[in-house]
């Protein structure tokens, strides 16, 4: 479309707590007429963005900006730099994130133009997102998928955004996929036949221990920044990152669907599967007061929601070329998709998965997945 008439976009950079607010605010008003949209919770968004509860913060640099027109928020943009992300000593890059924009080029160059300078300005050769604000958290751009809600902790993206990205000079640096799997599902026959016949000489499988909840937290961490370590732009998660987020899941996490692996009492990999809060949450528009908190336990804990994901699962890499070791993820989907059933669960995404994960690619697709999302991680040099 060509641009807007009225006056100029004009850029505010969030130094408030109402700045915040707005910023929070505007994917939910640009977005109001999808109906797969689904507006996150507003204290949670905020919480997120403020360093004294994010500890993301602890290590990175970020700075947020608001777009405007003719007294009306039109777009956001935020520019980090993380100093535990990966380093190329003759490009280094700083990342951008929380896109959103009316589809306007007017509003995306002047969001990029801004995003750009701050980075350039930090000595940043590369910028790589969107990143929100981590590659640890929601990452990527939706590219495919437009026609179905995002599930909880994946980022949901108007058609246009893409093309308005590319206009700015970004290009495709990684794509990476969500998968979606029905619960009646299962593994492959052969390997599912040795599943059953259980874990092996070794191998022990456990429900996550809520008696033990911050060790268990402890233990995933490591599996986690162990099995991930050689992934594009692997960035190890903190303890108190991975606390934090602990702690924000308690009240919704279901013991019966997180699963520990021992391999001869070494816990050697996890998986954990998430109720979809994004379905429980759906007509809430973002607000917990005065009854959400309410409907939310209610639909979680008695009605329960139908859909689930699996935004963490991992085995130590010391683990994973031997046998026991390759049939550990089966086993641990066996064993959370069984409780998963048995409570009621129709669906669960596997997400996010890169595009060159072969390993991950094709234990999703062996569990009968289809790739229904896909979301683009672009880079542009600055110079």
């Amino acid at each position: 479309m060509s641009p807007r008439a009225g006056g100029p976009v004009t850029l505010t950079e969030v130094t408030s707590k109402s700045d915040l607010a707005r910023f929070v605010r505007v994917p939910m008003r640009l977005n109001r007429n999808d109906p797969n949209w689904i507006s996150p919770l507003i204290s949670e968004r905020e919480a997120a963005l403020t360093p004294a509860s994010n500890p993301f913060f602890d290590h990175a640099e970020v700075k947020l900006w608001i777009a405007s027109r003719d007294g009306r928020d039109v777009g956001r943009i935020s520019a980090q730099i993380d100093a535990l992300a990966p380093v190329d000593p003759a490009a280094p890059a700083g990342h951008f994130g929380m896109i959103a924009g009316e589809d306007d080029p007017e509003v995306f160059a002047a969001l990029f133009a801004a995003a750009e300078a701050w980075l350039k300005a930090r000595g940043c050769m590369k910028a790589l997102g969107p990143f929100n604000l981590s590659v640890n958290e929601e990452v990527g751009l939706l590219v495919d998928g437009f026609d179905t809600p995002p599930m909880v902790m994946m980022g949901h993206d108007p058609a246009y955004a893409g093309p308005r990205v590319e206009e700015q000079g970004y290009v495709k640096a990684k794509d990476v996929y969500a998968y979606l799997c029905h619960m009646s599902d299962d593994v492959p026959d052969a390997v599912l036949r040795r599943v059953r016949r259980g874990p092996g000489k070794g191998v022990t499988l456990r429900m996550l221990d809520m008696s033990r909840y911050d060790a268990e937290v402890a233990a995933l961490t490591e599996i986690l920044n162990d099995a991930w370590s050689g992934n594009w732009g692997f960035t190890p998660t903190t303890e108190a990152e991975t606390a934090q987020l602990a702690k924000a899941l308690r009240p919704v996490i279901d013991k019966r669907l997180v699963w520990f692996a021992e391999i001869d009492g070494d816990v050697a990999g996890f998986i954990a599967l998430l109720p979809n809060v994004n379905e429980a949450i759906a007509d809430l528009d973002g607000r917990l007061l005065p009854f959400g908190w309410a409907k939310l336990l209610w639909r979680l804990k008695v009605a329960r929601v139908k859909t689930a994901r699996v935004p963490l699962m991992g085995v130590k890499r010391r683990y994973a070329g031997g046998m026991r070791g390759q049939l550990l993820p089966f086993q641990l989907i066996d064993a959370a998709a069984t409780q998963a059933r048995a409570l009621g669960y129709e669906h669960y995404e596997l997400s996010w998965v890169l595009e060159d994960n072969y390993p991950m690619v094709r234990i999703a697709e062996a569990v009968g997945a289809d790739r229904y999302k896909t979301y683009r991680i672009y880079e542009k040099a600055l110079t």
